[in-house]
């Protein structure tokens, strides 16, 4: 049996293929991997350029009565090849080198280091390292406890109207856990302060609207059968699951980028398998969205 993978002419190290990462479904390492390759040619245009934080299962995800340890992992790893590209961010206290995915070689490297989620955020470095505007804005929408699926693509629904109403097209992805992010395309002229307000601006003028509905409180006590708005992901600091991204919940879930038409048929979070059906019968209506990438 061989250690390594050949991934666009690159021998990736890729060991024990067999480890299970779902025991809900049965995925295994190799099965991790095979998801990632296939949605490779949408998710890396969506996070290319962008600094990239992993989050680690070593053992799996576990069970709902023992779930697996997770490990949050930001810096480039030790044992990371030349191949794997970097920009750094200067932090408060210290300095980070970031990976960047920007190769299918890049995201093999990853799951043999048993990563599942990437997480990134809404701007991307220039080719000199230096951080460019936020290109989209996102807003997470976040169920409260008795909160329905048609609650979500109502509000969904709502805040894309009133993004349109400023020139900003959006299409929903759910977010493979509770709830949808809800992606905008922004032509880069304002910066990350400037999308931050905005977002948290509009987020309150719907709760003023629809308090019914909307809640931009964080805290779960107030939170009971309304939606979350959470527009702080915009800030330059903050990261939202990548597109594509696996979640390390019970089951192989996916943060899928989903046409109206598709959310609007009823709303439902997508496993890996369902995820790379849809890609092959239409093309990525997020990567459209935003220009090909």
């Amino acid at each position: 049996m061989t250690d390594s993978v050949k991934v666009d002419g690159r021998d990736v190290r890729f060991t024990h293929p067999d480890k299970v990462m779902y025991p809900s479904t049965g995925l295994t390492k190799q099965g991790v991997l095979d998801y990632y390759l296939a949605v490779a040619s949408a998710l890396i245009p969506l996070a290319k350029d962008r600094p990239v934080t992993r989050k680690r299962w070593m053992d799996g995800v576990g069970t709902a009565e023992k779930p697996g340890k997770v490990f949050f992992h930001k810096d480039i790893d030790n044992d990371a090849p030349d191949w794997i590209h970097t920009h750094t961010i200067e932090h408060d206290d210290h300095t980070n080198a970031y990976p960047l995915i920007d190769s299918p070689a890049v995201l093999a490297f990853y799951v043999q280091h048993n990563a599942l989620e990437f997480h990134v955020p809404q701007w991307r470095f220039g080719p000199r390292g230096a951080r460019r505007n936020p290109d989209r804005i996102v807003f997470d929408l976040d169920p409260g406890e008795g909160a329905t699926a048609e609650q979500l693509v109502e509000l969904a629904v709502l805040l894309r109207d009133r993004l349109r109403d400023d020139h900003i097209e959006t299409v929903p992805v759910p977010s493979g856990s509770k709830g949808i992010h809800l992606y905008g395309a922004l032509d880069g002229k304002r910066d990350s302060d400037t999308i931050t307000e905005y977002g948290h601006a509009l987020a309150s003028a719907l709760e003023e609207e629809r308090p019914d509905l909307v809640v931009t409180n964080i805290r779960k006590a107030v939170r009971a059968g309304r939606i979350l708005i959470d527009w702080s992901q915009n800030r330059a600091a903050k990261t939202t699951v990548t597109p594509y991204s696996l979640r390390g919940r019970l089951r192989p879930t996916v943060a899928c980028p989903q046409t109206w038409e598709e959310l609007q048929s009823g709303l439902s979070q997508k496993t890996s398998e369902q995820a790379i059906y849809l890609l092959k019968q239409r093309p990525c209506p997020l990567l459209a969205l935003m220009g090909g990438e």
